[in-house]
């Protein structure tokens, strides 16, 4: 009986040790599927606005996907040749709980690769983890530049494939200075965390290199992310002598915001800089304060709609899309889609370079290192970041309600080319080369 345990054991262990020499570190082997996790918002504030939206956004296009039913250049079926599963878990709870919500699908559940995350905070706390854990991971909303200017500053398994706060902020002032140049300054209600000091840092520094004499004397509102009131901020912003008020709140903080500021008057008078406001306009409507600015972080969402996007992906999108949930698609739906669409390109073109084998991780982050791609909204560069973060252009416009369509639109719209608001790619710290003159810009 000894013997015989024994020798089993041994022929498990040979049987182990053959399939790991075979396989060897970063190699592939044939899969018929692909586990992709996909943290976002199901639950609490931030779920209406962005995490159920990029749900749909992943669903609706893993579903086409494993069917090859997207128009080209993504009509053939699955990713590398393989079917996508999609597990979906909930981002709330904080950055504590996400790390090990991470460790569990990567060790645990065995994912294959991570799309997602909708918060500033979230990225930050995962970016060095998911390095540690060697599993490929898609940022898909998040803004901070932070996290490869100072958490993963030499990055292999982490991309971020939407542009980062900077664009949006650059882009924004710019509007700024060319359409409201004459009004009386500018100040800021922003969350209190990465993406809202991130965000207030890059337009508040932006505006002193592009419009110096333009005042802001009013100390900038920092509430607390989620916090649902902002009576204290009201009450500061229609103290204040600025005439524009930035603002990156965002979930159920834009809602709260405008609910709370309509009744005293706060968008009589002040021009509201919204750089997240697209995620909001759909789910307002006509209570949403129409001649604001809405940002959605590049080419997204309203400035997606057909009426400013007749590419066929894009049309497929939207069709689609309005058919199945019975509503517009705003930015975290293309967000997402974006997400899914990058991990589509990286396997495919990692699979038609491994000679129609299903690729390894390592062949997919080579074939996505600043590669170019098409997405549903426009092209995206992978050029940031020694290729690991994306840019893309960035727009601009007014609100107002479309009769006609009888929906939310734009208009006086201006496209921002990648060159001209973001960083270029030898700038180590973009709070630096803000400072320093934006040198290099092309617009």
């Amino acid at each position: 009986m000894h013997t015989l345990k024994f020798r089993g054991m041994t022929r498990t262990l040979g049987a182990s040790l053959v399939t790991a020499l075979v396989m060897g570190p970063g190699s592939a082997l044939a899969k018929d599927e692909i586990t992709m996790a996909v943290p976002t918002f199901t639950t609490g504030a931030g779920g209406p606005a962005f995490g159920v939206p990029g749900k749909q956004g992943v669903e609706l296009l893993i579903d086409a996907i494993n069917a090859g039913t997207m128009p080209a250049p993504y009509n053939t079926k699955g990713m590398g040749g393989a079917r996508v599963k999609a597990l979906v878990y909930d981002e709330s709870g904080g950055n504590t709980k996400q790390v090990a919500e991470l460790r569990n699908k990567v060790q645990k559940e065995n994912v294959d690769l991570v799309v997602g995350y909708v918060s500033s905070g979230s990225c930050s706390a995962i970016a060095p983890v998911a390095e540690e854990l060697k599993i490929l991971t898609l940022l898909t909303v998040c803004g901070t530049p932070r996290v490869f200017e100072e958490l993963v500053k030499e990055p292999k398994y982490v991309f971020r494939t939407i542009n980062h706060a900077v664009a949006s902020n650059l882009s924004l002032a710019r509007y700024v200075v060319e359409k409201y140049g004459d009004k009386n300054g500018y100040t800021g209600v922003n969350p209190n965390y990465a993406w809202g000091q991130d965000s207030w840092r890059d337009f508040d520094m932006s505006m002193k290199v592009l419009a110096p004499k333009m005042i802001q004397t009013t100390t900038p509102q920092f509430p607390k992310l989620f916090g649902g009131q902002f009576g204290s901020e009201i009450s500061a912003m229609l103290r204040a002598p600025e005439q524009i008020v930035h603002s990156s709140v965002w979930g159920g903080d834009i809602e709260s915001l405008i609910f709370q500021g309509q009744p005293r008057g706060l968008f009589d008078n002040k021009l509201f800089l919204f750089t997240v406001g697209d995620s909001a306009v759909y789910r307002l409507g006509k209570q949403f304060p129409m001649g604001s600015l809405v940002g959605a972080r590049g080419p997204y969402g309203i400035y997606a709609s057909t009426e400013l996007n007749k590419s066929p992906l894009n049309v497929w999108f939207q069709r689609e899309y309005r058919a199945r949930y019975k509503e517009q698609p705003s930015q975290a739906a293309y967000q997402y889609a974006q997400g899914v669409l990058a991990a589509k390109y990286a396997y495919d073109r990692a699979q038609a370079g491994n000679g129609g084998k299903f690729p390894s991780t390592d062949q997919v982050i080579t074939a996505l290192r600043g590669a170019t791609f098409t997405s549903l909204a426009g092209t995206v560069r992978m050029s940031l970041s020694k290729g690991h973060q994306a840019v893309t252009e960035d727009m601009w416009g007014v609100l107002f309600w479309d009769m006609k369509l009888n929906e939310p639109m734009v208009r006086d719209v201006v496209t921002y080319p990648p060159e001209c608001v973001n960083p270029p790619a030898d700038a180590l710290d973009s709070t630096e080369w803000i400072k320093a003159g934006m040198k290099g810009t092309k617009c």
